[in-house]
């Protein structure tokens, strides 16, 4: 039980909330008899296409696509079949044999197509990543972000934080990792509702202008919290208490819902949509005294057309500044099509996404331009991006659950994370996260018992998921109760029948009793869910010797 261990525990962990039905959301099409004009230009705003249907967005003509990856020793191919699109992935054994071979239809593209598209399978009401990715930057198919590290296979779930910046409107099933209401989505590409809120009662008011929210008609500050919530990533983001992600709504304060943090030390230009601090840092928003925002430059209802857009951007930029403004001779900036955005917001590659670039939204002067001295100031060791104005301090439990995911990133939170851990075993006794996290914590440090006890009560609090299963498994098994250990497995199986740790763990525990045969049933059975795991093909042949002695 490593460091590790312990930070998962708040992404996997994190309660969320029985979130009854809005009944207040109708969707875009019931904005569109009204706002037709509107609805129209939208459509060709890359929100617009933020999730659609995987064969009306895969860019594949005619034959196979196939990929090879010789550090992962896999092949995948993408193809038709009639109107369907797959994606399969096999291993070439030594001798040549195929070691394993599994395909799936693909459900879901998730992107607009800027940067490329990544999709989604169906395994049940599960939903999992994909292993390739189509990259429009250099088009071409290649292994989806992160699987150029480790071979995920189709069982990497996509998590409701992803696909609510990604969707209208999606329906994950509470504290289940992957696990989704069938349909999955109500709406599928990022809609009206999204920015606007719940249409409802705005269409029984005949359209009322006090019964919908106009980003417009707020105060800018205000207005950017629905840009921040999907383009203002920070280092770690944490629900508040009792929040969903479905509850941000347009005209209140994000942080009323999700928290995000910054580590003061790692802030630079290089972080994957750091749009709206990067904004806040710029010279032109210091110099605009706080006038200037998301939507000076951006309509969300309309882009330019790539022909267009140097002069679309070079327009915003004049209501600031003027032709003297800049002190390149005019036959430069005719070489460069008088691009102001070209210049001062350049493209930069997105270290953590292969074959991606986004736009530097810090409006630099010059190339290699430093940051400004960071005015934020730092509580608990981390900068609250979206505090709003005159708040007091965020709750314990989030700050905790914070340090929780920057575990791994910066050890030093480590004893921060721990420290406040004892507070909330005092405050928050009947909190299931706080109880799991005690027993991960007792897990590490040996005290068996105690790991039980917290363990167990994180389970009768109503809690559950793979970490927690395999946790309390790993201290029952320690404690010589083999059998009970088995049982919790079973049940963490049927709660969580994707989750690859606890098949293993249980046909750990098998061999451990010297029950083969139910050690090789189940090895199989995660080869048939997983076959990518090339450690349980192994360990399956040493334990079918003793399963037929």
């Amino acid at each position: 039980m490593g460091r590790h261990s312990l930070a998962i525990l708040v992404s996997l962990l994190a309660p969320l909330p029985v979130h009854a039905a809005d009944e207040g959301y109708l969707g875009s099409q019931a904005c569109a008899g009204c706002h037709r004009q509107i609805y129209q230009s939208y459509q060709g705003v890359a929100m617009a296409h933020s999730m659609s249907p995987a064969n009306a967005a895969t860019p594949l003509a005619g034959e196979a696509i196939t990929v090879s990856s010789p550090k992962l020793n896999r092949s995948f191919q993408v193809y038709r079949e009639g109107s369907d699109v797959y994606q399969s992935e096999s291993e070439i054994g030594a001798g040549g044999e195929t070691a394993f071979k599994v395909a799936f239809k693909l459900e879901f593209a998730v992107g607009s197509g800027v940067n490329g598209f990544s999709y989604a399978v169906r395994r049940g009401d599960y939903l999992f990543e994909a292993p390739l990715s189509y990259y429009s930057r250099t088009k071409k198919w290649d292994v989806s972000p992160g699987y150029e590290f480790v071979d995920s296979g189709f069982n990497r779930p996509l998590a409701a934080a992803c696909l609510a910046c990604h969707s209208g409107r999606a329906r994950p099933v509470r504290d289940r990792t992957g696990l989704y209401l069938d349909p999955p989505f109500e709406e599928l590409p990022i809609g009206c509702e999204n920015c606007h809120g719940p249409g409802r009662a705005h269409v029984a008011t005949r359209g009322s202008p006090k019964s919908i929210v106009n980003p417009a008609r707020l105060a800018p500050r205000l207005a950017e919290q629905i840009c921040m919530n999907c383009h203002q990533r920070g280092d770690a983001r944490v629900l508040q208490p009792r929040k969903d992600y479905s509850d941000f709504r347009p005209g209140a304060w994000l942080n009323e819902t999700l928290a995000i943090f910054k580590i003061p030390s790692k802030i630079n230009d290089e972080d994957l949509l750091e749009h709206h601090s990067a904004m806040e840092s710029s010279k032109c928003f210091i110099g605009s005294n706080g006038k200037l925002s998301c939507f000076t430059c951006h309509d969300p209802h309309s882009r330019p057309s790539r022909a267009e857009a140097a002069a679309w951007y070079r327009d915003k930029c004049l209501t600031c500044h003027s032709e003297a403004s800049c002190k390149l001779p005019l036959s430069k900036r005719a070489e460069r099509s008088n691009d102001c955005a070209g210049c001062h917001m350049p493209k930069r590659d997105v270290t953590v996404i292969s074959h991606s670039a986004l736009t530097n939204h810090r409006i630099i002067a010059y190339a290699g331009e430093p940051l400004p001295a960071n005015a934020a100031q730092a509580e608990g060791g981390l900068i609250h991006v979206n505090r709003p104005p005159g708040s007091g301090k965020f709750p314990r439990l989030t700050l905790w659950q914070a340090y929780g995911e920057l575990m791994d990133k910066d050890p030093a939170f480590q004893a921060r994370y721990l420290a406040q851990l004892d507070e909330l075993a005092k405050d928050e006794r009947d909190n299931g996260l706080v109880q799991a996290a005690l027993g991960a914590r007792d897990l590490r440090w040996d005290s068996n018992a105690a790991a039980i006890a917290h363990l167990r009560k994180a389970l009768d609090l109503g809690f559950s998921s793979s970490t927690l299963y395999a946790d309390l498994a790993e201290a029952l098994a320690r404690a010589g109760q083999l059998e009970e250990a088995v049982a919790v497995l079973k049940r963490g199986i049927q709660m969580e029948p994707y989750a690859p740790s606890l098949y293993k763990s249980l046909a750990l525990r098998y061999i451990t009793l010297k029950q083969y045969p139910r050690a090789k049933e189940t090895l199989e059975l995660h080869i048939e869910l997983f076959p990518e795991d090339d450690f349980v093909r192994g360990l399956l042949t040493q334990v079918e010797r003793h399963a037929t002695r």
